[in-house]
């Protein structure tokens, strides 16, 4: 097993060494955005490949390739055109001509240790346990298909919602965005408990349990809810209100008194 997650390490590494330098080529540091779900792919299939029994435990590298093409395929089409990321923007002004090295470590090199700690479950495939515990991967595969669904009918909704100029400036709170500010961020968050739930079925790694807290502790109070809430909370009138009335992550009904509040 530490095998696996050595080579996994190793193909993240590449990975990641190979995007910076088309960054670095292209003057646009997103680029790392859209390759995040194809990283995990990427490591789901390594991790298979190299099992000592191949026809075991298909089930999950099939479910990450599609959250992972699924998740690429959105950011690519929703950046296309839109230029570089304002925060890599002030990064790159910040730090000038030392900024290639700066991005190297503390973007492609933070992201690869992300990667690598996350997908702990898919990398754990390679243990050859026997597949005993079917309860187990049939709720892995079910919380799987929930966060599936609300990542991606939440992306759609707020791709249609914007698509609308009536919508400019206005806050999103209608379908799935009514009962939590962030779907898709929960949807993500059942993927990842989906996903280690199904692998543990058939690896029995009890510690690859770390991947989903690691994705759920960011997801709630890193890079997810908390820095994009703040700067929603400059940047749209009536967000705070919208805050005031609507669960912050998982979903939830709105009170009669709340729902009289528009």
């Amino acid at each position: 097993m530490i095998v696996s997650f050595t080579y996994c390490a190793a193909v993240i590494g590449v990975l990641m060494v190979s995007v910076w330098l088309v960054s670095l080529y292209r003057r646009d540091v997103s680029i790392i955005d859209i390759v995040w779900g194809l990283g995990f792919v990427l490591v789901a299939w390594t991790a298979y490949a190299m099992r000592s029994e191949p026809g075991d435990s298909l089930l999950v590298p099939v479910l990450t390739t599609i959250w992972g093409l699924r998740l690429s395929a959105y950011l690519g089409w929703r950046n296309h055109g839109q230029g570089e990321d304002p925060r890599y923007q002030k990064m790159r002004s910040k730090w000038g001509d030392a900024f290639p090295w700066v991005s190297l470590l503390t973007v492609f090199g933070v992201q690869a240790a992300v990667m690598w700690v996350v997908s702990l479950p898919l990398q754990s495939l390679y243990d050859g346990a026997d597949d005993s515990r079917v309860g187990m991967s049939v709720f892995g595969v079910i919380l799987f298909s929930v966060g599936l669904f609300f990542e991606a009918v939440g992306d759609w909704q707020l791709a249609r919602f914007k698509a609308n100029p009536t919508n400019a400036g206005q806050v999103m709170d209608q379908g799935l965005w009514r009962y939590t500010r962030h779907p898709n961020y929960f949807g993500d968050f059942l993927v990842w408990w989906g996903l280690f739930f199904t692998a543990y079925a058939t690896s029995h790694v009890g510690w690859a349990i770390i991947g989903p807290i690691v994705m759920s502790i960011f997801l709630m109070r890193v890079s997810g809810v908390t820095l994009l809430e703040k700067s929603l909370e400059e940047s749209k009138p009536g967000y705070r209100e919208y805050v005031e009335r609507t669960n912050a992550f998982f979903p939830g009904w709105r009170s009669v008194k709340n729902q009289s509040v528009q």
